[in-house]
C-alpha cells in the first residue's frame, strides 16, 4: 500500500497583494502517491510559491489545490492538509529548533499530541533513516551542513507525512552531502512517499518520474529527466540550463561503446554498467 500523497492544482493563480501581476497563472497538474516531480525554474519563476500553495502556506487567488481530495481554501483542513504535506527548506537552520538531535527529531510529534512511545518509535525511525541515529545525543552546533539538513529532513520525516517538498533543500550542499542526501530521498521515495523538489541544479533531478519546467507563472515543458538530457544543448541553453557533467560522461560512454544506451544520466549506475 503506498503511503504518499495524491496533489492536484487546477487552474491555480496566486497574486502578491499590490503586485502588477500574478506569480503563478493558470496551473494545471496532477502528481499521483508516490510519484517524485523535480520543478525547475530559474530565480523568480514562482518555485517557492507553489511550494507554499501546495502545503496550504498560501491560498490560491484564483483555483483549487487538492491534497487527496481536500480543498486547502477550506480553514478546517488546513491541519489536516499540512500533516500530509511537509517542507524541507533551503536553510536548515531556519526548521531546526532544538539544542540536541534527538529533541529536534522529536519536536514534530510532540506537536502532534502523540504518545511518548509513539514519539520516541518515531524519532529512532527517522534518525536511523538519516543516519543520524548514534548521533542523537550530539548537540545541533556539532553537526556538519550536511548532516544538519539530514536532521531537517528527519524532523519531517518523523511526523509521517505522505508528501515532502524540497524547497532547494540541496543548494547549500557540497557534492559529497548533496550525494547522501540524494540518496536518502530516493530511499524513501522507494518506500512510497511523494516527493516534490524545486531546484535550479540538473545534477539533483535524475532520479525523478517526471520534471516540469516553470517560468514566469507557468509551466512551459514537462517529461522525464532522460528526455530534458536528450535535449540539444542550443535548446538547454535557451531554457537557461547547462547539460550536467554526468550526463555529458554518459553520453561519450555510450557514443564509444563502453556502456550500452539506455544507461541513465548517474553517477552509481554509469559504474555498475562500467564494472559489468
Amino acid at each position: 500500500m503506498k503511503i504518499g500523497t495524491a496533489l492536484v492544482l487546477e487552474g491555480v493563480e496566486f497574486r502578491y497583494p499590490e503586485a502588477a501581476k500574478a506569480t503563478l497563472r493558470g496551473l494545471d497538474l496532477e502528481i499521483e502517491a508516490g510519484e517524485w516531480i523535480s520543478v525547475l525554474g530559474s530565480n523568480g519563476s514562482g518555485k517557492s510559491t507553489l511550494m507554499k500553495i501546495l502545503n496550504a502556506l498560501l491560498i490560491p487567488t484564483q483555483g483549487v489545490c487538492l491534497v487527496d481530495g481536500r480543498d486547502t481554501r477550506d480553514a478546517g483542513e488546513a491541519e489536516r492538509v499540512r500533516a500530509r504535506v511537509s517542507i524541507v527548506f533551503q536553510n536548515p537552520e531556519d526548521q531546526i529548533v532544538a539544542a540536541v538531535v534527538e529533541e529536534d527529531a522529536a519536536f514534530g510529534p510532540e506537536n502532534l499530541g502523540l504518545p511518548s512511545a509513539e514519539i520516541q518509535m518515531r524519532v529512532k525511525k527517522a534518525l536511523t533513516a538519516a543516519g543520524l541515529w548514534e548521533r542523537r545525543k550530539a548537540p545541533v552546533s556539532s553537526l556538519s551542513g550536511g548532516q544538519k539538513q539530514r536532521l531537517a529532513f528527519a524532523g519531517v520525516l518523523a511526523i509521517e507525512p505522505g508528501c515532502i517538498l524540497l524547497d532547494e533543500a540541496m543548494s547549500m550542499l557540497d557534492p559529497a552531502a548533496r550525494s547522501a542526501f540524494l540518496k536518502l530521498i530516493k530511499k524513501e521515495n522507494e518506500r512510497g512517499l511523494t516527493i516534490v523538489q524545486v531546484t535550479h541544479r540538473l545534477d539533483e533531478i535524475s532520479e525523478a518520474d517526471r520534471v516540469l519546467l516553470l517560468e514566469d507563472g507557468v509551466f512551459t515543458w514537462s517529461g522525464t529527466p532522460e528526455e530534458l538530457f536528450a535535449q540539444p544543448e542550443d535548446a538547454l541553453r535557451e531554457m537557461n540550463f547547462e547539460k550536467p557533467p554526468v550526463a555529458i560522461l554518459r553520453d561519450e560512454l555510450v557514443k564509444n561503446g563502453v556502456i550500452p544506451v539506455g544507461t541513465k544520466a548517474d553517477i552509481s549506475g554509469i559504474r555498475e554498467r562500467i564494472c559489468r
